[in-house]
């Protein structure tokens, strides 16, 4: 078994905020993943030493600049009144709708959804903010959020 039911997961309350509610059809396609594959995701695409994004390890992709290539800010979008995900972030992906993603807390809480799901619902999935990194299947593109309101945009190997 890959996920943990949605009615088990620790952190449901993200998705069933009052302010944010989501659709029982688009929680349908927010996937928990139990402690085992989050594991596996993180090893295989973010670190194979590190379980948390704060401590990556130096040869870690993630913990290296050439990573990265834009720095934005999610604070005021995440804050206002509009869903829409800032528009650089948007601009730089480019994925498809259907595209699977993992939303990745740390290397023991990672999220699956498809990007239209996230393109939607991203203020819920950021009331953990410190550090999670979105990365796409079989994609290069990556997405870190941080504490303090910015993001980087990147690609991994």
């Amino acid at each position: 078994m890959n996920y943990i039911p949605l009615n088990e997961y620790r952190h449901l309350w993200f998705y069933q905020h009052q302010d944010m509610p989501i659709s029982a059809d688009d929680l349908s396609l927010i996937k928990p993943m139990t402690v085992k594959r989050a594991s596996e995701i993180w090893a295989l695409n973010i670190s194979q030493d590190s379980l948390d994004a704060s401590e990556l390890a130096k040869d870690d992709w993630a913990n290296q600049a050439a990573s990265w290539d834009e720095t934005g800010f999610w604070q005021s979008a995440w804050e206002g009144d509009a869903d829409a995900l800032p528009e650089l972030v948007d601009e730089y992906i480019g994925w498809e709708g259907n595209s699977i993603v993992y939303f990745c807390y740390s290397g023991e809480h990672v999220v699956e959804t498809t990007w239209d799901i996230f393109r939607k619902h991203w203020k819920n999935f950021l009331f953990l903010d410190d550090g999670p990194l979105l990365i796409g299947k079989k994609r290069k593109e990556a997405i870190q959020f941080q504490q303090n309101g910015s993001f980087t945009l990147g690609k991994r190997p």
